[in-house]
Protein backbone atom coordinates (compact mmCIF):
# COMPACT_ATOMS: atom_id res chain seq x y z
CA UNK A 1 0.00 0.00 0.00
CA UNK A 2 1.15 3.40 -0.95
CA UNK A 3 2.14 5.68 1.94
CA UNK A 4 -0.69 8.45 1.86
CA UNK A 5 0.83 10.44 3.70
CA UNK A 6 2.93 11.69 0.99
CA UNK A 7 1.54 15.08 -0.21
CA UNK A 8 -1.32 14.93 -2.24
CA UNK A 9 0.75 17.14 -5.15
CA UNK A 10 2.86 13.99 -5.47
CA UNK A 11 0.45 11.40 -5.66
CA UNK A 12 -1.80 13.36 -7.93
CA UNK A 13 1.38 13.72 -10.43
CA UNK A 14 2.69 9.97 -10.10
CA UNK A 15 -1.32 8.84 -11.11
CA UNK A 16 -1.02 11.31 -14.22
CA UNK A 17 2.39 9.91 -14.86
CA UNK A 18 0.54 5.78 -14.62
CA UNK A 19 -2.67 7.24 -16.17
CA UNK A 20 -0.19 8.33 -19.38
CA UNK A 21 1.54 5.23 -19.63
CA UNK A 22 -1.04 2.75 -20.52
CA UNK A 23 -2.76 5.75 -22.43
CA UNK A 24 0.31 6.99 -24.92
CA UNK A 25 0.60 4.11 -27.12
CA UNK A 26 -2.41 2.74 -27.80
CA UNK A 27 -3.64 6.58 -28.78
CA UNK A 28 -0.85 7.06 -31.00
CA UNK A 29 -2.45 3.86 -32.66
CA UNK A 30 -5.67 5.05 -32.69
CA UNK A 31 -4.48 8.73 -34.35
CA UNK A 32 -2.79 6.56 -37.18
CA UNK A 33 -6.35 4.44 -37.46
CA UNK A 34 -8.19 8.07 -37.99
CA UNK A 35 -5.85 9.62 -39.71
CA UNK A 36 -8.25 11.13 -42.28
CA UNK A 37 -10.99 11.95 -39.98
CA UNK A 38 -9.95 14.11 -36.72
CA UNK A 39 -13.00 14.19 -35.20
CA UNK A 40 -13.01 10.36 -35.21
CA UNK A 41 -9.56 10.52 -33.75
CA UNK A 42 -10.25 12.86 -31.33
CA UNK A 43 -13.15 11.32 -29.84
CA UNK A 44 -11.07 7.70 -29.93
CA UNK A 45 -8.19 9.10 -27.95
CA UNK A 46 -10.30 10.91 -25.93
CA UNK A 47 -12.77 8.09 -25.22
CA UNK A 48 -10.02 5.76 -24.66
CA UNK A 49 -8.42 8.27 -21.91
CA UNK A 50 -11.73 8.11 -20.09
CA UNK A 51 -11.79 4.16 -19.86
CA UNK A 52 -8.03 4.44 -18.83
CA UNK A 53 -8.81 6.42 -16.09
CA UNK A 54 -12.06 5.00 -15.05
CA UNK A 55 -9.66 1.43 -14.72
CA UNK A 56 -7.23 3.22 -12.74
CA UNK A 57 -9.10 4.69 -10.34
CA UNK A 58 -10.34 1.34 -9.52
CA UNK A 59 -6.94 -0.33 -9.00
CA UNK A 60 -5.80 3.40 -7.37
CA UNK A 61 -8.55 3.06 -4.47
CA UNK A 62 -8.25 -0.95 -4.19
CA UNK A 63 -4.31 -1.02 -3.61
CA UNK A 64 -3.42 2.33 -2.38
CA UNK A 65 -6.19 3.43 -0.19
CA UNK A 66 -7.91 -0.37 0.11
CA UNK A 67 -11.45 1.24 -0.34
CA UNK A 68 -13.45 1.27 -3.57
CA UNK A 69 -13.30 5.18 -4.61
CA UNK A 70 -16.40 5.43 -6.64
CA UNK A 71 -18.38 3.94 -3.42
CA UNK A 72 -16.36 6.93 -1.46
CA UNK A 73 -17.68 9.71 -4.06
CA UNK A 74 -21.09 8.20 -3.39
CA UNK A 75 -21.49 6.51 -7.31
CA UNK A 76 -23.91 3.56 -6.59
CA UNK A 77 -27.55 2.80 -7.69
CA UNK A 78 -29.32 4.39 -4.94
CA UNK A 79 -32.35 6.39 -4.88
CA UNK A 80 -30.83 9.47 -3.70
CA UNK A 81 -27.93 9.72 -5.80
CA UNK A 82 -30.34 9.43 -8.93
CA UNK A 83 -32.41 12.05 -6.86
CA UNK A 84 -29.60 14.55 -6.19
CA UNK A 85 -28.53 14.47 -9.78
CA UNK A 86 -32.06 15.25 -11.12
CA UNK A 87 -32.16 18.33 -8.43
CA UNK A 88 -28.82 19.25 -10.10
CA UNK A 89 -29.78 18.58 -13.71
CA UNK A 90 -32.85 21.55 -12.81
CA UNK A 91 -30.59 23.69 -11.09
CA UNK A 92 -28.37 24.13 -13.63
CA UNK A 93 -30.35 24.02 -16.33
CA UNK A 94 -32.71 26.40 -14.83
CA UNK A 95 -29.78 28.94 -14.72
CA UNK A 96 -28.56 28.69 -17.83
CA UNK A 97 -31.82 29.60 -19.11
CA UNK A 98 -32.68 32.04 -16.27
CA UNK A 99 -29.68 34.11 -17.59
CA UNK A 100 -30.46 34.00 -21.08
CA UNK A 101 -34.05 34.74 -20.38
CA UNK A 102 -32.68 37.98 -18.42
CA UNK A 103 -30.62 38.74 -21.52
CA UNK A 104 -33.76 38.81 -23.77
CA UNK A 105 -35.79 41.56 -21.36
CA UNK A 106 -33.23 43.24 -21.67
CA UNK A 107 -32.91 43.08 -25.34
CA UNK A 108 -29.42 42.08 -25.55
CA UNK A 109 -30.26 38.98 -27.23
CA UNK A 110 -33.31 37.62 -29.53
CA UNK A 111 -34.80 33.59 -28.61
CA UNK A 112 -36.27 32.30 -31.11
CA UNK A 113 -39.18 29.46 -30.35
CA UNK A 114 -38.21 26.01 -30.91
CA UNK A 115 -39.95 23.48 -33.49
CA UNK A 116 -40.13 19.78 -33.97
CA UNK A 117 -36.73 19.97 -34.92
CA UNK A 118 -35.44 20.80 -32.19
CA UNK A 119 -36.22 17.67 -29.81
CA UNK A 120 -33.37 15.33 -31.39
CA UNK A 121 -30.89 17.89 -30.41
CA UNK A 122 -32.56 18.10 -26.94
CA UNK A 123 -32.11 14.45 -26.49
CA UNK A 124 -28.39 14.95 -27.83
CA UNK A 125 -27.38 17.47 -25.69
CA UNK A 126 -28.77 15.88 -22.36
CA UNK A 127 -26.67 12.80 -23.71
CA UNK A 128 -23.74 15.13 -24.72
CA UNK A 129 -23.98 17.15 -21.04
CA UNK A 130 -23.89 13.98 -18.67
CA UNK A 131 -20.67 12.30 -20.29
CA UNK A 132 -19.13 15.87 -20.41
CA UNK A 133 -20.19 16.58 -16.54
CA UNK A 134 -19.90 12.82 -15.80
CA UNK A 135 -15.83 12.81 -17.40
CA UNK A 136 -15.52 16.56 -15.22
CA UNK A 137 -16.87 15.84 -12.01
CA UNK A 138 -15.00 12.19 -11.89
CA UNK A 139 -11.70 13.92 -12.07
CA UNK A 140 -11.91 17.46 -10.11
CA UNK A 141 -14.73 17.19 -7.21
CA UNK A 142 -14.37 13.00 -7.36
CA UNK A 143 -10.49 12.34 -7.53
CA UNK A 144 -8.65 15.90 -7.23
CA UNK A 145 -10.94 16.87 -4.63
CA UNK A 146 -10.43 13.38 -2.80
CA UNK A 147 -6.98 13.61 -3.14
CA UNK A 148 -6.53 16.78 -1.83
CA UNK A 149 -8.86 16.25 1.56
CA UNK A 150 -6.17 13.35 2.49
CA UNK A 151 -3.77 16.24 3.23
CA UNK A 152 -5.56 19.43 3.95
CA UNK A 153 -8.56 21.26 5.07
CA UNK A 154 -11.82 21.33 3.50
CA UNK A 155 -11.85 24.84 2.60
CA UNK A 156 -8.20 24.42 1.50
CA UNK A 157 -8.81 21.15 -0.59
CA UNK A 158 -11.91 23.12 -2.27
CA UNK A 159 -9.54 26.19 -3.24
CA UNK A 160 -6.41 24.07 -4.81
CA UNK A 161 -9.28 22.17 -6.34
CA UNK A 162 -11.41 24.92 -8.04
CA UNK A 163 -7.87 26.48 -8.72
CA UNK A 164 -7.29 23.52 -10.89
CA UNK A 165 -10.35 23.03 -12.64
CA UNK A 166 -9.87 27.11 -13.36
CA UNK A 167 -6.63 26.42 -15.20
CA UNK A 168 -7.05 23.55 -17.00
CA UNK A 169 -9.84 24.76 -18.21
CA UNK A 170 -8.12 27.88 -19.12
CA UNK A 171 -4.99 26.80 -21.35
CA UNK A 172 -4.68 28.85 -24.45
CA UNK A 173 -2.42 30.97 -26.17
CA UNK A 174 -1.56 34.19 -24.15
CA UNK A 175 -3.47 36.48 -26.71
CA UNK A 176 -6.35 34.48 -25.68
CA UNK A 177 -5.87 34.38 -22.53
CA UNK A 178 -5.89 38.33 -22.04
CA UNK A 179 -9.06 38.74 -24.79
CA UNK A 180 -11.19 36.11 -22.23
CA UNK A 181 -9.90 36.97 -19.06
CA UNK A 182 -12.88 37.44 -17.62
CA UNK A 183 -13.90 33.73 -18.30
CA UNK A 184 -10.95 32.86 -15.25
CA UNK A 185 -13.15 34.26 -12.39
CA UNK A 186 -16.01 32.54 -13.60
CA UNK A 187 -14.40 29.07 -13.64
CA UNK A 188 -12.90 29.42 -10.62
CA UNK A 189 -16.49 30.24 -8.98
CA UNK A 190 -17.82 26.97 -11.09
CA UNK A 191 -15.68 25.11 -9.37
CA UNK A 192 -16.26 26.12 -5.84
CA UNK A 193 -19.70 26.23 -6.56
CA UNK A 194 -19.83 22.55 -7.72
CA UNK A 195 -17.50 21.09 -4.24
CA UNK A 196 -20.07 23.41 -2.18
CA UNK A 197 -22.86 21.43 -4.24
CA UNK A 198 -21.31 18.54 -3.66
CA UNK A 199 -21.06 18.68 0.17
CA UNK A 200 -24.18 20.29 1.04
CA UNK A 201 -26.15 17.05 -0.81
CA UNK A 202 -24.16 14.76 1.57
CA UNK A 203 -20.69 14.61 -0.72
CA UNK A 204 -22.93 12.80 -3.82
CA UNK A 205 -20.70 13.24 -6.77
CA UNK A 206 -24.01 12.89 -8.68
CA UNK A 207 -25.27 16.48 -7.28
CA UNK A 208 -21.97 18.56 -9.03
CA UNK A 209 -22.86 15.91 -12.41
CA UNK A 210 -26.31 17.53 -12.34
CA UNK A 211 -25.41 21.46 -12.11
CA UNK A 212 -22.55 20.74 -14.47
CA UNK A 213 -24.95 18.79 -17.06
CA UNK A 214 -27.39 21.25 -16.34
CA UNK A 215 -25.40 24.29 -17.20
CA UNK A 216 -23.92 22.66 -20.51
CA UNK A 217 -27.47 20.81 -21.64
CA UNK A 218 -29.13 23.98 -21.37
CA UNK A 219 -26.52 26.05 -23.77
CA UNK A 220 -26.10 23.30 -26.11
CA UNK A 221 -29.87 23.03 -26.96
CA UNK A 222 -30.19 26.90 -27.57
CA UNK A 223 -26.48 27.18 -29.16
CA UNK A 224 -26.82 23.88 -31.64
CA UNK A 225 -30.91 25.04 -32.35
CA UNK A 226 -29.28 28.93 -33.17
CA UNK A 227 -32.42 29.39 -30.64
CA UNK A 228 -30.36 33.14 -29.87
CA UNK A 229 -29.24 35.62 -31.91
CA UNK A 230 -27.19 38.66 -29.83
CA UNK A 231 -27.91 42.09 -30.40
CA UNK A 232 -25.30 44.89 -30.59
CA UNK A 233 -26.42 46.96 -28.10
CA UNK A 234 -24.00 45.99 -25.58
CA UNK A 235 -20.35 44.87 -25.15
CA UNK A 236 -19.81 40.87 -25.23
CA UNK A 237 -18.28 41.33 -22.17
CA UNK A 238 -21.90 41.92 -20.69
CA UNK A 239 -23.63 39.26 -22.75
CA UNK A 240 -20.34 37.12 -23.04
CA UNK A 241 -17.33 36.49 -25.18
CA UNK A 242 -17.95 34.04 -28.12
CA UNK A 243 -21.24 33.40 -26.88
CA UNK A 244 -19.81 32.05 -23.86
CA UNK A 245 -22.64 32.52 -20.83
CA UNK A 246 -20.22 32.46 -18.51
CA UNK A 247 -17.27 34.87 -20.00
CA UNK A 248 -19.63 37.91 -19.13
CA UNK A 249 -20.59 40.05 -16.54
CA UNK A 250 -24.46 39.10 -15.92
CA UNK A 251 -22.65 35.41 -16.31
CA UNK A 252 -20.59 35.95 -13.24
CA UNK A 253 -23.34 37.84 -11.87
CA UNK A 254 -25.15 35.10 -12.16
CA UNK A 255 -22.89 32.10 -10.92
CA UNK A 256 -22.59 34.45 -7.80
CA UNK A 257 -26.06 34.07 -7.30
CA UNK A 258 -25.91 30.46 -7.78
CA UNK A 259 -22.89 30.37 -5.20
CA UNK A 260 -24.75 31.93 -2.56
CA UNK A 261 -27.86 30.30 -2.92
CA UNK A 262 -25.64 26.44 -2.70
CA UNK A 263 -24.39 27.88 -0.05
CA UNK A 264 -26.17 30.07 2.36
CA UNK A 265 -28.89 26.93 2.70
CA UNK A 266 -27.91 24.28 4.93
CA UNK A 267 -28.64 20.76 3.67
CA UNK A 268 -31.56 19.18 5.17
CA UNK A 269 -31.10 16.07 2.89
CA UNK A 270 -31.11 12.58 3.73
Amino acid sequence: MLNVKCKAGWRILLFLLALASVWAIPAIALNSLFAEDLNAATIATMGWLFICFIALQKLWGKYFYRVDLFAEYKLNNSRYGWLYLFIGLAIGFCFCWGLFITEALFGWVAIDSADASTLPIVLEGLLSALGIALAEELVFRGWVLWELEQDYTPTIALSVSALLFAVAHFIKPIEEIIRTAITFPALLLLGIILVWAKRKYKNYLTAPIGIHAGLVWGYYILNVSNLIEYSDRVDPWITGIDGNPIAGILGLLFLSVLAWLVKSEDSKQP
